[in-house]
């Protein structure tokens, strides 16, 4: 098993719940700190590295089981159930919560991608180079949420989520390099995808990205909830956000500017729209 055993590693496992919630993010040994992977359902984006044993669950529609070298992901919007865990089992689990992987999030046309395709895919097997990445990146949560809480922790830990993320398309690459489906419904929402990348910062309602493939909103939200259980306004409001950030993380631009280039028709409704999606008044997050 890899994992910490020093005792600023245990100190901080044991404060897990006030870290999570400073932080954002979080890396849990099932057997060490005594927890059940079933206990994050729903929570936080869960990536279970399987050490030993074997784990079977099933995402409402079909059942998987990962052993020692998968990888699992249960994104949050997914509805995993009948989760079963051999008597031997043991992983170590990275918890991301949502505004920790909306605010840095490195990219959205491949997050897109990946999350449709693990959402298809909730386990796989790791081949060699991918079980290194994933190791590697695995270590270095764990050594960087041990070290003493500092001003920049949490921008740290943004960055090295990052790094696991490329890493995880990496891993990822060849499946989603097949995500052009002849499946009809998947090519509406992938042409979606694209469109909400390009338009997110000026266009947030459903009906503007229906007109242009040509259906309406009711059957663009319906596609979009069969491919990945979340409603069409969901998606724009990702791409929104990530675009959202981006602004607001660049100081060189006032709050006014940020405002008029995302298109909002005043301050009061641009306030509310930050305040709704990111939990903070536009002037708080820029401060944070």
């Amino acid at each position: 098993m890899q994992g910490a055993s020093d005792s600023s590693a245990s100190t901080y496992y044991k404060r897990k719940d006030v870290m999570e919630e400073t932080y954002g993010c979080n890396l849990i040994n099932t057997k060490r700190d005594g927890l059940q992977v079933k206990e994050f359902v729903g929570k936080y984006h869960v990536h279970i590295l399987v050490r030993q044993g074997e784990m079977t669950f099933s995402d409402g529609k079909n059942s998987f089981t990962s052993r020692q070298g998968d990888l699992a992901i249960w994104q949050m919007s997914n509805t995993i159930q009948r989760i079963v865990c051999s008597e031997d089992f043991e992983a170590d689990v990275l918890l991301l919560s949502g505004p920790f992987l909306q605010q840095f999030n490195p990219e959205m046309v491949w997050a897109s991608k990946g999350f449709v395709f693990i959402r298809i895919n909730p386990t796989f097997h790791l081949d060699e180079e991918g079980r290194r990445l994933m190791d590697d990146d695995f270590a270095l949560f764990r050594n960087r949420l041990a070290m003493p809480d500092s001003s920049f922790k949490r921008e740290v830990l943004g960055r090295v989520m990052q790094i696991f993320i490329y890493d995880l398309w990496t891993v990822c690459q060849h499946g989603l390099s097949q995500m052009d489906t002849s499946d009809n419904a998947a090519r509406i929402f992938l042409r979606f995808l694209a469109l909400a990348q390009q338009n997110a910062r000026t266009e947030r309602e459903v009906a503007y990205y229906a007109d242009l493939l040509c259906i309406t909103p009711k059957y663009l939200s319906q596609v979009a909830r069969t491919i990945t259980g979340l409603p069409a306004s969901q998606w724009i409001q990702y791409y929104a956000a990530f675009e959202l950030v981006s602004l607001l993380n660049d100081t060189t631009k006032t709050l006014t500017e940020v405002s008029d280039l995302m298109h909002f028709e005043n301050m009061s409704h641009f306030s509310r729209y930050v305040k709704k999606t990111l939990g903070k008044s536009p002037s708080s997050f820029r401060n944070r």
